[in-house]
């Protein structure tokens, strides 16, 4: 039997060039890619980049790590990466991205990866290109990076927010690998704080940076404090923080179900952009 070879091969350091023009097309919805690629992930291959071409052009991407995340893939493209990916990796913990793009890539991986912890379908993914002062958003001064030194402080709000997230904890027994990312985040100063009493009471983190976009991750506000109209004045000053340096556009994405954030995030001047979805292995 004759095998057709597949138009779908790892991208490498020479189709950085193109692969970051695919992401720039929406790059909102990229960003996430883009950072990758700008990190160095097509040389150090810590992840892989899948791509697909037609007529030589590239059309679509895939990457391919601890999480899948697709790049202008459509059902056909979807179909392929997923024979792909079924061949090279077991499972990942999740698949992200536009809802138009993850769900048909999952549904072809569905029938091999299920069950799953959580299909969270609708995200608004949210946008803003202004800084908040612009519309006369109070900041709260006492939001800054962390500092280095500060990571063990840092950690338990992360451990914190990540379970009430995912629904587990973000590692089992030892912290370290865990505590590792979070200072690469502190020491990149991708982690935005207030500390009281030796205590974070709040963080944000930038997620992915990349082409003069920033994707917001990871906010979180202790508990008690939520309620009293402390996150608006905060979550402001880290967007306007962010947009010092060269940035352009601030993005996140945002369950649908947790008003309050969506809320907040309105409050200081994003707005809906387009809806992600994550598949939670």
């Amino acid at each position: 039997m004759l095998r057709t070879r597949s138009p779908i091969r790892p991208l490498g350091r020479g189709d950085r060039d193109e692969a970051l023009a695919l992401c720039a097309r929406d790059l909102p919805a990229n960003v996430f890619v883009a950072a990758r690629i700008l990190e160095g992930a097509l040389e150090q291959r810590y992840g892989t980049l899948l791509g697909l071409r037609r007529d030589g052009v590239l059309e679509a991407m895939c990457w391919v790590s601890a999480n899948v995340v697709p790049v202008h893939t459509d059902p056909e493209s979807s179909a392929a990466f997923a024979d792909r990916i079924r061949r090279q990796r077991s499972r990942c913990a999740s698949i992200l991205g536009p809802v138009d793009q993850v769900a048909p890539l999952w549904s072809s991986l569905e029938p091999t990866w299920s069950p799953v912890r959580a299909v969270r379908a609708n995200q608004p993914l949210m946008a803003t290109r202004a800084p908040p002062s612009v519309h006369g958003i109070r900041l709260d001064g006492r939001v800054r990076p962390a500092r280095p030194n500060e990571v063990d402080l840092v950690l338990p709000a992360s451990t914190h927010m990540f379970t009430a997230e995912i629904g587990y904890a973000p590692y089992a027994g030892s912290s370290r690998s865990y505590r590792a990312a979070i200072a690469g985040l502190v020491d990149n100063g991708h982690t935005y704080v207030v500390v009281e009493d030796r205590r974070v009471i709040f963080k944000a983190d930038i997620g992915s940076v990349a082409l003069g976009c920033a994707q917001v991750q990871g906010v979180w506000l202790a508990p008690e404090l939520r309620g009293q109209g402390l996150a608006v004045p905060m979550m402001a000053a880290v967007v306007e923080q962010i947009m010092i340096d060269d940035v352009e556009v601030v993005t996140l994405y945002v369950n649908d179900f947790n008003a309050p954030a969506r809320a907040t995030y309105a409050r200081v001047g994003m707005s809906d952009i387009g809806t992600f979805c994550t598949v939670l292995l």
